[in-house]
């Protein structure tokens, strides 16, 4: 203050001029970094829309789960190769899910943390081939479900956590065109699991609602029998 009280008055508007060049500038950067974080917030909202977007035309992997049945407590690497992209796994899946497994099918992991399965849900562009399967009355699904599912090879237990899990999507339809698939879902979503099972049985069914009941050649369904160390997994997608 005591510089600017001795300052003549052309010193006065010089630091004045200075003041307001500086102001200038530093309005100047501030516009410039607010424009650079508007495209920047444009581009991101655009890729996730994209993204969204995307992945809304696929179809979506529901709720495939995985149990492990080992003849004796066993220290088990689960790894997936889906051609798509995972939306949800648990436990997290991190290059894989390493689980020790005993008999009767629970899951411990490092943690120390128990599970009855391994969950994953995805998206992938796969089609699948509905051209064999089964229409089925809405009112009847879960009827037709228990004895698909038990000529498919899962337990009851197993059965009735699929069943619990589809049945809200599919009972109050007209109809459920019905048809489960082997090669392509896969070879779409293929298991590498560490030690090799002995008997593997995966279940995934895709299905859409219909209105009326149409022709459909039916699928016949088979399963392996269950020996040795076994692993089962159950699924299924919505085809719009």
């Amino acid at each position: 203050m005591e510089d600017e009280y001795y300052m003549t008055e052309e010193q006065r508007i010089l630091r004045a001029l200075q003041e307001e060049e500086k102001d200038k500038k530093f309005l100047k950067r501030r516009k410039k970094l607010l424009i650079v974080l508007g495209i920047l917030a444009v581009l991101l909202i655009g890729y996730f829309t994209y993204e969204w977007i995307y992945d809304l035309n696929k179809p979506k992997m529901r709720k495939p789960v995985l149990y492990l049945y080992p003849e004796e407590t066993t220290e088990v690497m689960v790894q997936l190769d889906l051609k798509g992209r995972l939306t949800t796994t648990y436990p997290k899946y991190e290059n894989g899910w390493q689980v020790t497994a005993k008999p009767d099918g629970t899951l411990t992991d490092a943690a120390g943390k128990t599970y009855r399965y391994l969950y994953w849900e995805g998206v992938s562009d796969v089609d699948y081939d509905l051209t064999e399967g089964f229409c089925v009355k809405g009112s009847d699904t879960a009827e037709f479900l228990e004895n698909a599912l038990a000529q498919l090879g899962l337990t009851r237990a197993e059965a009735n956590e699929f069943i619990v899990y589809w049945l809200p999507y599919m009972e109050n339809n007209a109809y459920n065109i019905i048809s489960f698939q082997n090669e392509t879902y896969t070879e779409n979503a293929k298991l590498f699991i560490k030690p090799q099972p002995d008997t593997v049985i995966r279940v995934f069914m895709t299905w859409r609602a219909g209105r009326k009941a149409v022709d459909i050649p039916e699928q016949k369904l088979t399963a392996p029998e269950r020996t040795g160390f076994t692993v089962v997994e159950w699924g299924g997608c919505e085809v719009r």
